[in-house]
């Protein structure tokens, strides 16, 4: 095993009462979490420094896909929050990334660091052929050659499935780091993903950050399973301590 991912706590709920409630049922171990377009929305850049406020490091994950200029501006607020990374859509094309990167400030500075998202968890090829207008699609050829083109523009990352983290490393190089979404416990429900791995597979694929969700989130006892998670990415058994 090369390396031990980072995982990070999807706070997929509605609010900030519901995100803090959730925060205290995980304890200490949700200590990166994961704000997303849900909860965003719904609460703005105080949920941000709410949850900043009790000392957990934030992946605000609004996926930004606009024109370079608004892009750009949008990164400047993020980082404003002081949030640790962020995302926006590869397919947004490399003049727009390389404008959010002049906004986020040089690589490996003090803003936060960019990733740019290939092909999203929840398509399955024939979802992304259609989108596309493709007669067929290679998804782990079309994650790889996106992550090249983020690499070119100085993203510090991309986000992908573990299952296309080889390929990605092979098209991109080790530079670039790699968050996995879509991980279930063994055993859990895909839900709306198509391509799902276990914490022990992406620890096994090198990946560099896991987010965890509703496999943590919706468990009935969110604390003892999100340590089984802990214990899955650092290969041990399930009856560790």
């Amino acid at each position: 095993m090369s390396r031990v991912p980072v995982p990070i706590v999807a706070l997929d709920v509605p609010d900030t009462a519901a995100a803090m409630t959730l925060l205290d049922r995980i304890g200490p171990a949700a200590g990166f979490v994961k704000v997303g377009l849900q909860l965003f929305v719904s609460e703005g850049p105080a949920v941000v420094r709410a949850v900043r406020e009790r000392g957990a490091r934030v992946f605000l994950d609004l996926k930004l896909h606009d024109i370079p200029n608004t892009v750009a501006r949008a990164v400047e607020s993020a980082a404003k929050l002081d949030v640790e990374l962020l995302t926006l859509h590869a397919s947004g094309g490399a003049r727009m990334l390389r404008a959010a990167r002049e906004a986020a400030g040089a690589r490996g500075g003090e803003g936060p660091r960019l990733l740019a998202v290939t092909v999203l968890t929840s398509l399955p090829a024939t979802e992304l052929r259609d989108a596309w207008g493709r007669g067929s699609v290679d998804v782990e050829a079309e994650a790889a050659r996106l992550a090249r083109m983020a690499s070119d523009a100085g993203m510090d990352g991309v986000v992908a499935a573990v299952r296309e983290a080889a390929a990605i490393r092979a098209a991109a190089g080790e530079r670039l780091r790699i968050l996995a979404p879509g991980i279930r416990r063994a055993g859990d429900a895909a839900g709306d993903q198509a391509r799902v791995a276990t914490p022990g597979q992406a620890a096994e694929a090198g990946v560099d950050y896991v987010v965890v969700g509703r496999t943590v989130t919706a468990a009935d006892d969110p604390a003892a399973a999100m340590d089984e998670v802990l214990r899955d990415l650092r290969g041990q058994p399930a009856d560790a301590a």
